[in-house]
């Protein structure tokens, strides 16, 4: 049983800035009609979970996302081209 459709994992450089990368996916993703399942982190955290039921996005500080290594768990699994917003 997958656990999720996409997986979306980012870095950030501070908690400040994960913070913001996060609160911006969860106002885009209201905006797009999107339901937000949960948020988890947040405040001084170096990891913050944003669960969207078929798109989890996962923003990390650097060190975090190398010790936990998620690349690591899900590396056989199909990449997926996102593209870009707005590069068409």
């Amino acid at each position: 049983t997958s656990v999720t459709d996409f997986m979306v994992l980012a870095s950030g450089t501070s908690s400040r800035h994960i913070k913001s990368l996060a609160d911006s996916v969860v106002v885009d993703a209201k905006e797009q009609g999107v339901s937000i399942g949960s948020v988890e982190g947040g405040g001084g955290s170096d990891w913050i979970l944003v669960d969207m039921g078929d798109v989890v996005v996962h923003v990390m500080l650097p060190a975090a996302r190398e010790f936990y290594d998620l690349e690591r768990f899900w590396r056989d699994a199909p990449d997926a081209d996102a593209g870009v917003a707005g590069s068409e």
